[in-house]
């Protein structure tokens, strides 16, 4: 079976770059796609440096600058773009700052969603964890998003809490610990 997981690729621009034009945001706590969609339009290349490039800080959009973390990303690819899920740690230890909800976050765009990708994404990416000396990671998701608790349950995940996080709208979001197989 073919990995369904790609680093972010300059022929896979088109595809993200509809994606985000529709609305689609690669990122569940706050809509970045307007933002996204005219700094990919202003420099391709330096849009697609973004996405992996280490170090540096990024904008919570709510006027705080941190320390970005390192990363690992990927796009969710079946020969056209299907959407992110990424890797986020600090090295030596399990812990996150507090901005930062969860070890891996991921979005499917709608036109694929119901397919299994999210499932395999997040199976293919847990070695990558590994890798990167996690024993466990942590996920979360809204407490009212069904399709994502199942694809975290799916790949181990087993519930250990439930937070409140200071949005507009205050979210409840369910916390989840996937263990990872040496």
């Amino acid at each position: 079976m073919t990995s369904l997981l790609v680093v972010p690729h300059r022929d896979g621009l088109a595809g993200y770059e509809a994606a985000l034009a529709t609305g689609w945001s690669p990122i569940n706590v706050r809509d970045v796609s307007a933002e996204q969609l005219a700094t990919l339009r202003k420099d391709r290349d330096a849009f697609l440096d973004s996405l992996s490039r280490q170090g540096g800080t990024i904008d919570l959009g709510d006027g705080r600058i941190v320390p970005k973390l390192p990363i690992r990303p990927f796009w969710i690819w079946d020969g056209e773009f299907c959407g992110v899920i990424g890797l986020r740690f600090q090295p030596g230890t399990e812990e996150l700052p507090p901005h930062v909800s969860g070890h891996i976050g991921f979005a499917v765009v709608p036109w694929k969603r119901g397919r299994g990708y999210a499932t395999r994404a997040l199976a293919e990416i847990l070695p990558v964890a590994r890798e990167v000396g996690l024993r466990r990671v942590l996920l979360t998701c809204d407490h009212d998003n069904k399709g994502s608790r199942r694809v975290i349950e799916a790949n181990g995940g087993i519930l250990s809490g439930e937070v409140l996080v200071a949005t507009p709208e205050e979210r409840r979001k369910l916390l989840f610990w996937v263990q990872i197989e040496p």
